[in-house]
């Protein structure tokens, strides 16, 4: 059954190519099923490939269908851009992407295994790429939350997917990422579901799919996927209410600590002794320590050993971090990612790399909030809004997660918002 992902890789890429180079087609309204809206061959292709990173087409043997698909994503990306008849937009932030780029490539020239190093350039550049092509292609409102719904509709059939007792393993093995790709994807989505909220008369409705979107990853008790979300919805409050929104995060902030010590499932999973309380956390006597990170510390602090503490600067090479836990798997109990992106970053492309990464997230934090605060139509401001609240929560989970490992899943998703938020700003101030 599993080998019908090649068949659904086939299908939608053939799709995808199809829409490229189309001439377009007439598409109904976003809310509105009266109106109808000519979309042209890219904004098609937009709409499909933002709403469907949540398709992996994995095969457990032989193929690896995700690279493939990763390789195939891009390449059309590129194809998109040289037909595209707007420019493309290169923001302060994607500046600073496109340094991080360079330097991880310098990282293949002093690292032991340099194909690795290309795999791992090719997951980063998957989210610059579709960012790129979102800035040059999505000029329209319509276009914008067109593509959000069809994403969110994937998101909710995933989740169905996920919760009916042997749908997925009988009918849809490998067609979705993995649950963690899938929390964190749905990080960016509950988010979307939240501006929504504000921003559409649709309250009952969105507010359901944020707790909808939020359900997830508490339920599968995913610690790393609950800190993205909350550290989201802060984020977002920030954006909207700037400094008046500290009362709520702070709020947010405890309600996470007191989850921590009253549901018991996140309790049992974040300490060796289930018998730490809130009381002992507010007196101090809760340390690292006490907290159980699945041997991840262990592994983190070995790599580091190895590979950044005599290369603190640049790092061991790009790659490195992965060929060496593919070759000695055992070492790690059969693990083949770090689980954490920062220690993979430090690892293998040093401090130089780790800063460049981390200030992509901060300018585009800082362009959204200019942007939702200087913007004049409520699509801009929505945009904005989920831009800069979704890749603050997203990156928090490259903390203990392997984000760039599911980029196509995960970062395409702040990214992509991004990217519709350089274009919807760039037409409107060519509309003045």
């Amino acid at each position: 059954m599993q080998y019908l992902n090649i068949l659904y890789f086939l299908i939608i890429s053939i799709i995808g190519y199809r829409f490229l180079r189309s001439d377009g087609k007439i598409i109904k309204g976003a809310f509105d099923n009266t109106e109808t809206y000519h979309y042209s061959g890219t904004e098609l292709f937009w709409c499909l490939t933002f709403a469907t990173g949540l398709l992996a087409f994995s095969l457990d043997v032989g193929l690896d269908l995700m690279a493939i698909r990763l390789l195939v994503l891009e390449i059309f990306c590129i194809t998109g851009l040289s037909i595209s008849k707007n420019k493309v937009i290169i923001s302060g932030a994607l500046k600073i992407y496109i340094i991080f780029m360079i330097w991880i490539i310098v990282g293949l020239f002093y690292a032991p295994a340099p194909f690795f190093g290309i795999r791992t350039i090719l997951k980063y550049l998957y989210p610059l790429l579709l960012c790129l092509f979102a800035c040059s292609i999505v000029r329209d409102n319509q276009v914008f939350i067109k593509s959000c719904l069809f994403a969110r509709l994937v998101g909710i059939i995933s989740i169905a997917i996920s919760f009916i007792p042997l749908i997925e393993w009988i009918l849809f093995p490998g067609v979705i990422w993995y649950y963690t790709a899938r929390a964190i994807n749905y990080i960016s989505i509950m988010i979307f579901s939240l501006g929504m909220y504000y921003f559409t008369n649709k309250k009952k409705q969105n507010f359901f799919y944020v707790l909808l979107f939020l359900a997830p990853c508490c339920i599968w008790v995913f610690r790393t996927s609950i800190m993205g979300s909350l550290v989201a919805v802060m984020a977002f409050f920030f954006i909207k209410y700037k400094l008046k929104s500290l009362p709520l995060i702070l709020g947010v902030f405890l309600l996470g600590i007191i989850a921590i010590f009253t549901v018991p499932a996140i309790k049992e999973k974040m300490f060796f002794d289930d018998s730490i309380t809130l009381t002992d956390f507010r007196e101090g006597k809760v340390n690292d320590q006490d907290i159980n990170t699945n041997a991840r510390s262990w592994m983190w602090e070995t790599l580091q050993n190895k590979f950044y503490e005599d290369n603190k600067l640049t790092g061991s090479g790009t790659g490195t971090v992965q060929a060496y836990m593919y070759t000695h798997s055992k070492e790690f109990s059969n693990l083949t990612v770090p689980h954490s992106d920062f220690v993979q970053q430090k690892c293998d492309n040093g401090l130089i790399g780790l800063i460049l990464y981390g200030a992509v997230a901060f300018f585009i934090f800082l362009d959204a909030f200019r942007t939702y605060w200087r913007a004049r139509s409520a699509p801009l401001q929505l945009c904005a809004i989920v831009a800069g609240a979704s890749i603050v929560g997203v990156y928090a989970t490259l903390y203990s997660d392997n984000v760039v490992n599911y980029s196509m899943a995960t970062l395409s998703m702040p990214f992509g918002f991004y990217g519709m938020m350089l274009g919807l700003r760039h037409s409107e101030q060519n509309n003045d």
